[in-house]
């Protein structure tokens, strides 16, 4: 794990909050999924689209804070059709928080 870069891509306010709303992805982006036949699922997951809506932000950069996201291990990709959803990595939430409960 590269703490140095997971600490990096939590450093901007906005990633830090798409990080937080993709913890509750029903609450936080109720129109989730919705380019997806009924038989697909993502679980947690949303589409660049419904977060680039929400961030209000331009697409290049929140596709770019997004890749920056999934490079440093927060979040999954996984592609659908012409449709990215994303959604947090647990596992390495998970590991960053026991590095900073014993390390720091």
């Amino acid at each position: 794990m590269d703490h140095l870069n997971i600490f990096k891509a939590l450093s901007n306010e906005t990633r830090l909050n798409i990080l937080k709303w993709l913890k509750e992805p029903e609450q936080n982006f109720p129109k989730q999924q919705a380019h997806l036949p009924k038989e697909v699922s993502i679980k947690g997951g949303v589409c660049v689209g419904d977060i680039q809506e929400k961030v209000n932000l331009s697409q290049s950069t929140v596709s770019h804070y997004l890749s920056m996201m999934q490079k440093a291990g927060l979040l999954e990709a996984v592609r659908y059709g012409q449709w990215t959803y994303y959604r947090r990595n647990e596992e390495t939430i998970r590991q960053i928080a026991e590095f900073l409960e014993k390390e720091i």
